[in-house]
């Protein structure tokens, strides 16, 4: 199955809600609309600005299909798509990856990592997640699979010394990327957050030549919960692109609209199931023609 086909699959529960929806409205009542996109977390405040723009449109163009009004207004609200791995080809790179527990971080380091050696790079992941031995261990599963060596320490480890010695290891070996897993934490949690802080910060001393990316990754499934927590990690750390996985299954991929929207962060990978090739970058038109397939 090629891309775009997992894709389709994986958004299928979201785009049968907005299809669902389109059977009962009219140009004065979208609420069956609202309901739908609300459903599928498109939050508040993009369904709204949504809706308004559709109500126009439709209005001066009665003959338009809604579909098409809508996928024209979700399409206008993401910036020009970008390879993220076609950016990480370029020079060399850390990548912190972050988030809260069971969002998929170290499984996004291992796609990722895989992506990256497939396409030429030296890699390297850190196990900077000393808080549990089972983190230490999965992270080093992935490295079996994927044939990237793992700089670890023990459990309990300081985070910040395993990504001095991640850092210090990279250069040594001329190797292109460093990839650093963290304990998964609350956004909520005080001390937690400043030790990842701490963490970004010694990359940041240490890092010579390698440029630092900052990666946030969310669980779909948690629809608008992860906005909340992405709103509260971009003001600690100031995210640069974010990782959305287990798109697959959910009614709730309306979810990455809202981050384009609210938050102006770019989504730059999308995981659509378990499988090692199951993460590819995000490509806004995929996505979008993905969500409407067959809708016209």
């Amino acid at each position: 199955m090629g891309w775009f086909d997992k894709l389709k699959q994986g958004l299928e529960k979201t785009r049968a809600l907005i299809r669902r929806s389109f059977s009962n409205v009219s140009v004065e009542d979208l609420e069956e609309l609202e309901i739908a996109l609300l459903s599928a977390d498109v939050g508040p405040k993009t369904t709204e600005k949504l809706l308004e723009e559709v109500k126009t449109k439709w209005k001066s163009s009665p003959d338009e299909r809604l579909s098409n009004l809508l996928k024209n207004s979700i399409t206008s609200l993401f910036p020009p798509s970008f390879d993220i791995i076609d950016k990480f080809l370029q020079g060399k790179w850390v990548i912190l990856v972050i988030g809260v527990n069971g969002s998929g971080k170290t499984t996004t380091i291992g796609k990722l990592g895989k992506l990256l050696k497939d396409r030429g790079k030296s890699v390297i992941f850190v196990a900077g997640d000393t808080f549990r031995a089972a983190a230490i261990e999965q992270l080093e599963i992935w490295g079996e699979r994927t044939g990237i060596s793992v700089i670890k320490h023990r459990e309990g480890a300081d985070p910040s010394a395993v990504a001095f010695d991640g850092l210090k290891s990279a250069k040594a070996r001329d190797i292109d990327i460093v990839i650093v897993d963290t304990a998964g934490r609350l956004h909520t949690k005080y001390n937690l957050m400043e030790e990842l802080k701490k963490v970004k910060r010694i990359i940041e001393r240490e890092r010579g030549d390698y440029q630092l990316y900052t990666l946030l990754v969310i669980d779909a499934t948690m629809g608008q919960n992860a906005i909340n927590q992405a709103r509260m990690f971009n003001t600690a750390l100031t995210i640069d692109g974010i990782a959305v996985t287990k798109l697959d299954g959910t009614a709730k991929g309306g979810v990455v609209i809202s981050i384009t929207s609210e938050l102006k962060i770019p989504v730059v990978l999308v995981g659509v199931g378990e499988g090692i090739d199951d993460m590819q970058s995000f490509n806004s038109k995929e996505f979008v023609d993905a969500l409407f397939w067959e809708m016209n």
